[in-house]
């Protein structure tokens, strides 16, 4: 299987969490997926993902976790981090390098805030440590497509706030393919995570924060916002801050450099 892909779930509570785990370093990595994932899990995309990261391959063994399947009313990201940190559990994985991508930032707050031991060096890409005006309008829009059913819409609009035109004009051609895929039950599973997003608040704990952590953001984010980035520099006390001027929240898929900068920071010694 290239890259050692596999796809795994585990037992938890009364459901599963899916994940996919690739690579044969002898350090664990952790990857924790954004919001996207409410509308599609890491289930059954392991080659993919490993393709994806595969520049990570050597040096570890890397997993990326889904919420888990069954989501509750209230379901927060720091719920999130506690299930997280109980699925490293059932995998051994004691201490890890975590990135956590968009809501996967905000988890990953929450992990490296309530379990430092388990994390090790700290990405933080594309995320925010709270709300602002620009997450909760965004959220909030794809709250009410969400409601209404309005696939189409839902993919169209989160693909107009993450990428820029040039990419746009790839994407466009896959909005009615993708919303085909979304029904009912998923649109249940993304309104719970979104809420979970916009009541995200970890401004008061985020300065507990031990690890090394790599600030990844945007200057044209219209997701997060501009300012989420420097904001977390400014509470985390050991980080490195890294802005893309020209891209917005989907910088994990624009920037060519991306997981470049991401694993030079994991390897370096120092900050």
């Amino acid at each position: 299987m290239i890259y050692n892909a596999k796809n795994g779930n585990i037992k938890i509570e009364n459901t599963e969490m899916e994940y996919v785990s690739f690579g044969s370093g002898d350090k664990y990595l952790v990857i924790i997926p954004g919001l996207g994932d409410a509308l599609k899990t890491v289930k059954g995309t392991a080659v993919p993902f490993a393709w994806m990261y595969r520049k990570f391959s050597d040096e570890y063994s890397v997993y990326i976790f889904s919420r888990k399947n069954h989501l509750e009313m209230g379901y927060s990201t720091s719920d999130m981090a506690d299930e997280v940190s109980y699925a490293m559990n059932q995998l051994g994985i004691d201490n890890a390098d975590i990135i956590g991508v968009s809501q996967g930032g905000m988890i990953a707050q929450y992990l490296a805030i309530n379990y430092p031991d388990k994390v090790d060096k700290l990405v933080l890409a594309i995320t925010a440590c709270r709300k602002n005006e620009t997450l909760v309008k965004t959220i909030d829009k794809w709250i009410d497509y969400a409601r209404k059913n309005d696939y189409k819409n839902l993919i169209q609009n989160i693909n107009e706030k993450t990428y820029t035109e040039k990419r746009l004009k790839y994407n466009a051609l896959m909005y009615p393919i993708l919303a085909k895929f979304l029904n009912r039950e998923k649109m249940e599973r993304f309104i719970i995570q979104a809420n979970a997003c916009k009541e995200h608040n970890a401004w008061d704990e985020i300065n507990k924060i031990q690890a090394k952590t790599l600030i990844l953001g945007g200057a044209e984010d219209k997701i997060v916002g501009k300012e989420a980035a420097a904001e977390m520099a400014s509470r985390i006390p050991a980080n490195i801050l890294k802005i893309y001027p020209n891209l917005g929240h989907g910088a994990y898929d624009e920037a060519a450099d991306f997981n470049k900068v991401i694993l030079e920071f994991l390897k370096s010694n120092g900050l």
